[in-house]
């Protein structure tokens, strides 16, 4: 008779496959970040706006991608009928009165699909201006 691992046991026991990029997540508090330089940038905006440098930090803004009014859908298996295409920034702020909007990158890691999801973002939204750094 065999004995049975608990889904426990498995997921202890079966080595991660590691990042595609080769980072590391990371926990600053509550919060995990994909990459050690992300949660150091975290923590220089967290500085700022601690200091009154910037306001209304805000950790992974959704914007939700259109086509003129009409949302633009995925459709997979799971999800017949579509699930609405968004892109997550990595942060947002206000410096004063403009918002800014960032995404962390390391050299090489712009996808073209990041590079079009950047485009339609900027086409919707055109306050926004999203800054690599």
């Amino acid at each position: 008779m065999t004995e049975r691992m608990s889904a426990t046991e498995y997921r202890e026991g079966k080595p991660r496959k590691p990042s595609k990029y080769g980072n590391k997540k990371v926990r600053v508090g509550p919060h995990v970040f994909d990459s050690k330089r992300e949660a150091q940038r975290y923590l220089m905006l967290k500085a700022r706006q601690d200091a009154g440098e910037i306001s209304h930090l805000e950790l992974q803004p959704v914007f939700k991608l259109k086509v003129g009014d009409r949302p633009v859908l995925i459709r997979s298996k799971g999800y017949p009928n579509g699930r609405q295409a968004k892109y997550i920034a990595d942060f947002a702020y206000f410096d004063g009165h403009k918002r800014i909007v960032e995404d962390v990158k390391t050299k090489g890691t712009a996808t073209p699909l990041y590079k079009l999801k950047r485009a339609l973002v900027e086409a919707m939204y055109p306050a926004v201006k999203i800054q690599e750094v």
